[in-house]
């Protein structure tokens, strides 16, 4: 038996990715497993509540903001979403000062991109887009006390991993899957930075993510209103939750879009965006971590 290595190299220096496996898609048992693993994942607590006094929901906003500016130009699709779930789980059991906050999330960016990145980014590098304000060698240290805390369990699942499966099942016109993909992809990592939506499931993060984008892009039939109950139907079922759940959850996504957007906290260019190619040399982030450091994180 021979096995063919699907890999695809792309430009010079950006990332090296392999070809999705219809076989693995198609795969109930691929589905259902990322199922039964999902809540393994999740905060234990709303850690606002019981474990923080000095981080506040606005602080990880703007922690989580910055992350993903630095996302967007460094890292592949899914680094972004894993290093919050290491956020979140790690302030779920730690009480954290706001001085570390920022050494905290860069630390759980290198974490993910070593998991994800076929090239992880460099301690160094991270510590630049944060204006020197953290040093390698706390960004070391504090990656071992992030993976001890997690206890070593770190390939978490996260919406990401449901898009594909999620998608493969779906009728929907070949020519729209990269567009689908794309605004599914940057949905799922702007509802990251929102903390009100931990209380999902990753799967019905996904699920209702791709029945938002669906919906924005007018993918349904000649009867939207039927088309679209149906997909809410199948998604439910999908994921294994009642479609009364999963609508909420995307009513709430889609309001969270156009608050956002008329609040001028994204543009639709960089909802639509993807990341920037490896390789490439990034904008100066100074207002991402300035606005950071301006509340001491």
């Amino acid at each position: 038996m021979e096995l063919s290595c699907l890999e695809k190299y792309t430009v010079k220096n950006t990332v090296i990715t392999s070809r999705l496996d219809p076989n693995l898609l198609q795969d109930d048992r691929v589905l259902e497993s990322l199922l039964s693993f999902e809540e393994h994942f999740l905060p234990r607590v709303s850690y606002f509540k019981c474990v923080q006094t000095e981080v506040k929901p606005y602080m990880r906003s703007m922690l989580t903001n910055w992350m993903l500016e630095v996302c967007e130009r460094k890292c592949e699709d899914g680094v972004f979403t894993l290093a919050v779930n290491y956020l979140d789980r790690f302030l779920a059991v730690v009480p954290t000062r706001k001085g570390h906050l920022q050494l905290l999330g860069a630390v759980c960016l290198f974490l993910a991109s070593k998991l994800k990145e076929a090239r992880r980014l460099a301690p160094v590098e991270l510590c630049a887009f944060t204006d020197n304000a953290i040093k390698p060698d706390a960004l070391l240290q504090w990656e071992l006390l992030v993976v001890d805390k997690l206890n070593w369990d770190l390939a978490a699942v996260v919406p990401n991993d449901f898009i594909e499966p999620i998608v493969a099942k779906l009728p929907l016109p070949g020519d729209k899957l990269p567009l689908i993909r794309k605004h599914v992809q940057a949905l799922v990592a702007l509802c990251a930075t929102e903390f009100s939506f931990t209380a999902y499931p990753p799967s019905m993060m996904a699920a209702a993510t791709i029945g938002a984008v669906i919906r924005k892009l007018q993918l349904d039939s000649t009867d939207p209103a039927r088309s679209a109950d149906n997909r809410l139907d199948l998604l439910a079922k999908m994921i294994h939750t009642e479609t009364d759940r999963l609508k909420a959850c995307q009513e709430q996504i889609e309001r969270f879009l156009v608050t956002g957007l008329q609040e001028g906290r994204w543009s639709l260019k960089r909802a639509e965006r993807g990341p920037t190619p490896r390789g490439r040399t990034p904008l100066h982030l100074s207002c991402a971590p300035t606005d950071v450091r301006d509340v001491h994180l």
